[in-house]
């Protein structure tokens, strides 16, 4: 695991974004441990965030012209993130879109730079897929080509079926989904701390019943 990975879950804890307890989850199973990225509400923890995910980003070397957040979560993570990438170097623009098409001013439904060419779609997580499909929808419509998904977590369990709802994008759209850690970084960090052994022991139960590969 590579050291900004562990730092972002050592930030995710202190922060309380990342705590360990049970948690009903939205399949009704019941999680060891739970991810909200909303708690990220201050202008420091919105900061950090963005520099950790272009750090992801830049690591995973996916080709890309601008950065696209969708409505509503999507917009303040956008803007961190090309901040971000601006300040180690990477100037990129960026869009957001409106969840109703405005009718005055400028009009439309997108905010930002122009879509086109490559498209990197940022979010928190993926669950349902419904905010990556709407995505890729938009920027098609716009002539332009979705190239890949960013988020923070991939918390790798399985769905309705056999596969994750990342691994449901990937077949999906022909995407690489880029996560700043994924379930397998969570346990290498709870097994590399030793006041943390209820909780591997708990969450590594939940990978071998509900994990992918």
């Amino acid at each position: 695991m590579t050291d900004f990975r562990q730092a972002f879950i050592e930030f995710a804890i202190e922060r309380k974004v990342l705590c360990f307890g049970e948690y009903k989850t939205k399949a009704g199973r019941l999680s060891p441990y739970f991810f909200n990225a909303g708690l990220f509400n201050d202008g420091d923890s919105l900061r950090r965030l963005g520099q950790f995910y272009a750090k992801a980003i830049l690591t995973a070397e996916v080709p890309f012209d601008m950065l696209f957040g969708p409505a509503y979560k999507g917009i303040p993570l956008v803007s961190a993130i090309a901040i971000a990438l601006a300040e180690m170097g990477y100037n990129y623009p960026y869009c957001f879109n409106r969840k109703e098409a405005k009718d005055h001013g400028e009009g439309g439904i997108e905010i930002g730079a122009p879509l086109k060419g490559r498209v990197l779609i940022v979010d928190d997580v993926i669950s349902a897929g419904t905010s990556v499909r709407e995505s890729v929808n938009l920027i098609s419509s716009a002539h332009a080509t979705p190239c890949g998904v960013t988020i923070a977590l991939d918390r790798m369990e399985r769905g309705t079926g056999a596969l994750s709802a990342v691994q449901e994008v990937r077949q999906a759209y022909n995407l690489p989904v880029i996560s700043i850690i994924n379930l397998n970084d969570l346990i290498d960090f709870l097994q590399s701390n030793n006041d943390y052994t209820h909780q591997l022991e708990a969450v590594a139960q939940y990978r071998q019943q509900y994990g992918v590969v």
